[in-house]
């Protein structure tokens, strides 16, 4: 099937492209003056007044100053004036809100995570209204500028409940020292990548980004108006507080523990080397950067006895990015391609240095991307990251003597789970019946969830629409 014709002038930027930028700065806004806000969005579409206009994913060169994409949540929506009626045309996960109990027993947001403990009142999902997200290159002074405008501009109309500065770390690491950025997934029509080269996973149907193009499954996501229903997308927006200490901590003593070397335990935690390698091309020594265009071209599922890693041998079937993208393993859900999201987060706080520990808040933050909230980021984060059940029964080529793929995964996510009150994580070894492996137990949270909306990103004629609302 040919790709489909995306009208990039149409579709906000962060959708289908990432911007390489070394600094961000999220507000989050609740609407004092629905007017002045139509007034806003409709300068920012056009980019008049002094302003900057909304970023496209149109590849623009050179590169501008800053770009700058707005999105709404549900009661945001309802602020412009869409009615209740509209409004039930929407992800019905989209209509609960990120800070509804249901979401956060859900989706693993409970205990320290909660919503009651989230930073600007954002567990208070009614006052959340709107997300306005500025990246700039490297020049605070940019950032502070354009910030300084769009203050000025919605003065009145608009209520500033929080506001995150992010900031790359060198090699696009996290503050847990992984390189971060790689594997996004291939989705069909979009803009070719200028910062990772093309890999051999599956493209992605485009309807599982956008509204009104065909999903996996063949059919459409759509709402009401129709000025809606094309070329937008939501996210989870996230604000993940990342406890650097209490992880390094984890590192050594399961180091001890197992045996392993802290820097194999970190990978087998994750998946990947801490420089970006994966297990399944370095299995025993990170070594060398791998270029860009092997770093995702690896399988878990082989007919070839040397390569294939059904029983999670080299690749923990529990590790993160597996969890999060079981490639061609067998899953619950019907497949992987099903269940993608397009990650835009970068680092908050300053860097943790070991040899002067601090208790400065730092993290990741940014938008979690998708067509279908429920069926993509939720099922990923309750069904994949939070259960070991979704695995089915597998072996490899070795037989059933080597062992059972759903005896090799216990537990959460480490990243990404609850983790709390129990925790396990199983280091595979071959054995029948997971007789070979070794299992940990007893860590807790070391990412706890500080704030999340669940957002709508119109499309360029859709932000038109709500700017002649009223």
């Amino acid at each position: 099937m040919a790709d489909p014709d995306i009208d990039f002038a149409d579709v906000q930027g962060t959708i289908l492209r990432g911007y390489r930028v070394d600094l961000a700065r999220h507000f989050v806004l609740g609407i004092s003056d629905p007017a002045g806000v139509r007034t806003l969005l409709a300068a920012l579409v056009d980019g008049s007044g002094g302003l900057p206009a909304v970023t496209t994913a149109l590849r623009v060169e050179p590169k501008p100053p800053c770009f700058l994409n707005v999105s709404f949540s549900c009661a945001g929506l309802a602020a412009l004036g869409l009615s209740a009626d509209q409004l039930k045309t929407f992800d019905p996960a989209f209509q609960r809100g990120a800070a509804s109990p249901v979401t956060a027993d859900s989706i693993g947001d409970t205990g320290s995570s909660a919503p009651q403990y989230w930073l600007g009142g954002l567990g208070d999902g009614a006052q959340v209204h709107m997300l306005l997200s500025v990246w700039v290159t490297e020049s605070r002074q940019v950032l502070d500028a354009v910030s300084a405008k769009l203050r000025a501009a919605w003065a009145g109309s608009l209520r500033e409940l929080y506001v995150q500065d992010a900031t790359a770390l060198p090699d696009n690491k996290v503050h847990f020292d992984y390189r971060d950025s790689i594997a996004q997934p291939n989705v069909k029509g979009a803009p070719d990548s200028k910062r990772m080269a093309p890999d051999d996973q599956e493209v992605v149907a485009t309807g599982e980004f956008l509204l009104g193009y065909a999903n996996q499954s063949n059919g459409v996501y759509s709402v009401t108006p129709a000025q809606l229903s094309t070329n937008s997308s939501y996210a989870a927006f996230r604000i993940l507080e990342q406890d650097v200490a209490a992880f390094n901590a984890m590192l050594q003593q399961y180091a001890a523990s197992t045996g392993l070397d802290p820097e194999l335990v970190a990978a087998k935690f994750c998946g990947r080397w801490r420089n970006g390698n994966p297990l399944e091309l370095a299995p025993e020594a990170q070594g060398p950067v791998l270029p860009d265009e092997q770093l995702n071209n690896f399988h878990y599922v082989t007919t070839d006895i040397a390569t294939d890693d059904t029983l999670g041998l080299k690749c923990p079937i529990g590790s993160h990015i597996r969890r999060n993208n079981p490639r061609d393993a067998k899953v619950n859900g019907t497949d992987a391609a099903h269940h993608r999201i397009v990650r835009r987060a970068m680092p908050y706080g300053p860097a943790y240095d070991a040899a002067k520990p601090d208790n400065i808040p730092r993290g990741l933050i940014g938008y979690f991307i998708n067509a279908n909230v429920a069926n993509q980021f939720e099922f990923l984060t309750s069904q994949w990251n939070n259960q070991a059940e979704f695995v089915k029964a597998a072996t490899g080529p070795g037989g059933s003597a080597d062992g059972n793929a759903v005896y090799n995964i216990s537990g959460q996510d480490i990243f990404s789970g609850v983790n709390d009150p129990v925790s396990s994580f199983t280091f595979a070894g071959k054995g029948a019946k997971g007789s070979g492996n070794t299992v940990i137990n007893g860590f807790g949270r070391t990412i706890v969830t500080r704030g999340s909306v669940y957002c709508f990103f119109p499309s360029i004629s859709g932000l038109r629409y709500l700017a002649g609302l009223g």
